[in-house]
């Protein structure tokens, strides 16, 4: 009969029956993914001028990184860092927006200006900055690039503007397009007075900004593989009813077409411009350069 007895059991609490198991904890920022070639890379790996090892493409960086690439160590010295917020057109909203952008940009506008020196050579520099609101060009951004010139003027100093926009700010409406003509004019008078005025077309160089200051300076370089056009692919496919051909609207194209008199790679962008500086500001290095 034992063989039909009840086997004597006890309860045991799930926690028993297995040790609990920690899962890993990557920290945030410690692997990135090229958009380009799709490989995951240690965030070390990309270096500070953040150029994927493997395919060489160049990562979008800050405005602040930008400026410690390219200018001598403490050398530079920022112009209205702070703007005031307005909201011309009472767009829903908007407000809001530019708060939550500056928190997690850090930075008040899409684009910095500011005195700087670069391999000895003073200059005036603006960077814009694809992180706020795709480095749209409002009302902020058209009178801190037109401050810029004005002073580059006043100072008899070139100018040099690392352009990095999705075009112009629909949240301001006509007060953004304005901003076209009007840095076009500080631009202008600038050139004028027979000063130096470069620009470095990076990823995404687009819309109003290219069709305005990006494509008026003196001398214009862009990084490699950087988005140069007007209008995006999809609009220009949709309009025209047709496929554009692979790499239209890069900086290698555009470069093949002369609109673009030199691409550099990143590493060597602060030797090239420190370079040129020096050239548009020494009569002995100009002769030994001719």
């Amino acid at each position: 009969m034992k063989l039909f007895r009840k086997r004597p059991y006890i309860s045991l609490e799930p926690a028993a029956l297995q040790e609990e198991v920690q899962k890993p904890v990557v920290p945030e920022g410690l692997w990135e993914k090229c958009p380009n070639c799709k490989k995951t890379i240690y965030s070390k790996d990309l270096g500070t001028e953040k150029i994927c090892p493997h395919c060489q493409y160049n990562f979008r960086i800050s405005s602040e990184e930008r400026i410690q690439l390219i200018v001598d160590d403490g050398s530079f010295e920022e112009w209205d860092a702070v703007m005031p917020v307005e909201n011309p057109l009472d767009f829903p909203g908007y407000e809001d927006k530019i708060k939550a952008t500056k928190e997690k940009a850090q930075i008040d506008e899409a684009v910095v200006t500011g005195r700087a020196v670069i391999k000895g050579q003073s200059t005036v520099l603006c960077v814009m900055d694809s992180n706020f609101f795709m480095g749209s060009m409002g009302k902020n951004v058209g009178e801190k690039l037109t401050r810029a010139f004005e002073r580059a003027l006043d100072s008899q100093l070139p100018i040099i503007v690392f352009t990095a926009s999705g075009g112009a700010r629909m949240q301001e409406g006509i007060l953004s397009l304005m901003q076209m003509a009007k840095v076009s004019t500080a631009v202008a008078n600038h050139s004028k007075a027979g000063l130096l005025y470069i620009t470095v077309l990076t990823d995404p160089t687009t819309g109003g900004v290219t069709a305005s200051f990006a494509q008026q300076g003196d001398i214009i370089l862009a990084e490699p593989g950087a988005t140069v056009g007007f209008a995006g692919k999809r609009v220009i496919e949709q309009t025209i009813k047709a496929s554009l051909p692979e790499g239209f609207q890069t900086a290698e194209h555009v470069l093949e077409k002369g609109f673009i008199d030199h691409i550099v790679p990143r590493k060597e962008l602060r030797s090239e411009l420190g370079f040129l500086l020096a050239i548009h500001s020494n009569e002995e290095m100009r002769v030994q350069h001719d």
